[in-house]
């Protein structure tokens, strides 16, 4: 049951501030600096195969092995910055022209996101047995 609250809240937490976040508040942001290397639609395969890996990094990783909600928030904040680190750092390495104003906002912003997926996800499945 533990498991299965943890996807439940993990999922739902990722899902709703990332599309917040890539929908409302920075979508400007990502427009103005990506120009026409931005997709004009999402390739949902890929998006899907990102938060199923994602999701369950996460609660492999933070949620489930954390004692508490603060140690949860730490692994969270940790697996955020080395998955958005990697891909920024790697687009402005081998990508002619990637916007390096992009590195950090998206890096500051998966280490934001993961952290409060991660205790989220910790709150809802509780403490280990």
């Amino acid at each position: 049951m533990r498991l299965i609250k943890a996807i439940i809240a993990v999922t739902i937490t990722m899902v709703v501030l990332d599309l917040i976040w890539l929908g409302l508040v920075a979508e400007s942001i990502y427009n103005d600096a990506l120009g026409p290397l931005r997709a004009r639609e999402t390739v949902v395969v890929a998006a899907a195969l990102f938060y199923l890996q994602y999701v369950a990094v996460i609660i492999g990783f933070a949620v489930l092995p954390s004692t508490s909600v603060k140690i949860a928030a730490q692994r969270g904040a940790g697996i955020g910055w080395l998955a958005y680190a990697t891909f920024e750092l790697t687009n402005w390495a081998v990508i002619e022209g990637w916007p390096v104003q992009l590195v950090p906002i998206d890096i500051a912003w998966g280490v934001c996101l993961t952290t409060l997926v991660a205790v989220a996800g910790r709150a809802a499945a509780g403490p280990p047995s």
